[in-house]
């Protein structure tokens, strides 16, 4: 399933594989997810085809300063006619909800997501209202640009299964662009290549993915290392332990395996981790890393390369 979702995206997206499979994995391990490059990266016209390969409703959301949460939550207003009040949902209300450059938004417009995001459902005037199942919000931020930004809080970053940083593409897939991508190629219809059907086969199949005690052991070390590093100022929380979970039996599925493997919490680490751990400011002065505190990638990657490397493997 994965490989015919890939192959359908790759007619119309190059170089973007290992996306499309954290896609899916957020997908089916019922996370959400925040694309970060610079401009030009191609990352909405990933999400709408993504979207529609599996058949899913989508919704893009531009966030602006000027932005109010009724514009991404609905409102209850009045009917003129009966005077009577009635909710008329917001883009929220779909399957894939891309969030573009949702750092522009103020923190009131930000918090309107937090509910949604965690709950699965949006209350207004008092009354509750499911979003649709599955439910997928994926965000854009631009790392570059912090002129008329706000930083997104760390409450909110919690709930983001990954951050995934994307990248130029490599000089082969850039000349492939400028080879395949014509307004004619551009135009094509993308075809579905999954039915909610499969979607509702692949979430059963994942509940029921075998994690051995070993495992879990292993898992809860990688997660508590990260509190007691010393280079750490803050470390991953239990949610991130319960969605790190999640996220490598989703893996597991994906890769046609009905159990877990170490090799499954050793990729994912970085993707989980990287929004959610603070690098001490000495550390990120003594390895010369640029970008602030929450931005030093390059510290994190060494970090987490050392605890993982440090912490005994299950056999």
């Amino acid at each position: 399933m994965l490989r015919r979702v890939t192959d359908a995206i790759g007619r119309q997206i190059v170089g973007y594989e290992e996306v499309v499979r954290a896609l899916s994995i957020a997908l089916v391990a019922e996370g959400h997810i925040l694309l970060e490059g610079v401009p030009g990266l191609a990352k909405t016209q990933l999400v709408r085809t993504f979207a529609q390969t599996l058949q899913l409703s989508y919704r893009r959301i531009q966030f602006t300063p000027d932005m109010l949460p009724s514009d991404i939550l609905g409102a209850t207003i009045l009917r003129p006619r009966d005077q009577e009040f009635e909710f008329r949902p917001g883009p929220i209300f779909a399957n894939v909800v891309l969030a573009d450059e949702i750092n522009r938004a103020p923190p009131k417009v930000q918090s309107a997501l937090l509910e949604a995001m965690q709950e699965r459902q949006v209350t207004l005037d008092g009354v509750s209202h499911p979003l649709p199942v599955p439910f997928l919000v994926i965000a854009t931020q631009n790392p570059l640009e912090h002129e008329g930004t706000y930083p997104l809080p760390e409450a909110e970053l919690d709930r983001f299964l990954f951050r995934w940083i994307l990248d130029y593409p490599s000089a082969e897939h850039e000349l492939e662009i400028l080879r395949t991508r014509t307004p004619v190629a551009d135009a094509e219809a993308v075809r579905a290549v999954l039915s909610p059907a499969d979607l509702d086969r692949l979430r059963t199949l994942h509940r029921d993915v075998f994690v051995h005690e070993d495992l879990y052991r292993y898992l809860a070390s990688v997660v508590r290392q990260t509190r007691a590093d010393k280079g750490f100022l803050l470390g991953a929380s239990p949610r991130a332990a319960v969605q790190f979970l999640m996220a490598i039996k989703a893996a597991a599925l994906l890769d046609g395996r009905s159990y877990v493997i170490p090799d499954d919490v050793r990729r994912l680490a970085f993707a989980v981790f990287n929004h959610r751990v603070i690098v001490r400011p000495e550390v990120i002065s003594r390895t010369g890393a640029a970008g602030g505190v929450t931005s030093a990638v390059g510290p994190v990657i060494t970090l987490l390369a050392q605890e993982l490397d440090a912490i005994d493997v299950p056999r």
